[in-house]
């Protein structure tokens, strides 16, 4: 029986994706990194200090940075970044997302966040949907990021509910990996190769497909199967 829907929440319930671009863009330009969209895609669902490191080994000088330089970069991406996030609104929520919410709430289902994102209660806030949340897992208390299952496992365990009694929502690789290593169903919201590659048991094309009834419908028969 499902207690709990734990979320990701870039690209599932609203898109900052966009934001993280610009803001990654800039900074690696600053230090004469090329960044496109083609090498962002590889930062989707993965810690702060993990994309840094990522961005810096493409451009060939991981090994020119101290720590302490490291987490200078990385602050001054994430400053950009909140500047960008003061934009956000609820109308710019994700279509089905509220609804879904709504009826989870009506069925006295558990709600949980399990973002990368340190940024996470500040966009709930922008957002005006942080009721809705009955816990928000914080990426500095586990030990390992995505797609280790760390944070989802911290987020069902705030919640009080077991890991198998979860659905996790995410939209990319990384995550669909953390919510099967945590013994979780795990829905993937996106293109449907990559979700399937992943290893999504349930890939739905975009947020309009998240309905209450027919993913708990979902979740007994692979239960039950």
């Amino acid at each position: 029986m499902v207690k709990a829907v734990i979320f990701d929440l870039d690209g599932v319930i609203t898109d900052t994706a966009e934001l993280h671009y610009q803001a990654w863009k800039n900074l690696a330009n600053s230090i004469a990194i090329d960044f496109n969209r083609e090498f962002n895609e590889e930062l989707k669902g993965i810690s702060r200090m993990d994309s840094l490191n990522k961005i810096l080994q493409h451009g060939g000088v991981a090994d020119q940075y101290t720590e302490e330089e490291k987490l200078e970069l990385a602050t001054k991406k994430n400053e950009e970044y909140k500047g960008l996030l003061i934009h956000l609104k609820p109308e710019n929520i994700y279509p089905g997302i509220k609804e879904f919410l709504n009826a989870l709430k009506q069925s006295n289902i558990k709600i949980g966040l399990a973002s990368a994102s340190k940024n996470g209660p500040a966009i709930l806030d922008y957002l005006q949907i942080t009721d809705y949340f009955d816990t928000i897992a914080d990426p500095d208390s586990v030990i390992n990021g995505k797609p280790a299952p760390d944070i989802f496992l911290k987020a069902a365990e705030q919640l009080g509910v077991s890991p198998q009694d979860c659905i996790g929502v995410e939209d990319s690789e990384a995550g669909i990996e953390a919510i099967q290593s945590a013994n979780m169903y795990a829905v993937g919201v996106g293109t449907v190769e990559v979700m399937r590659k992943a290893g999504a048991d349930l890939v739905l094309a975009d947020t309009t497909e998240l309905v209450w009834d027919q993913l708990q419908e979902a979740f007994t028969a692979k239960v039950n199967g």
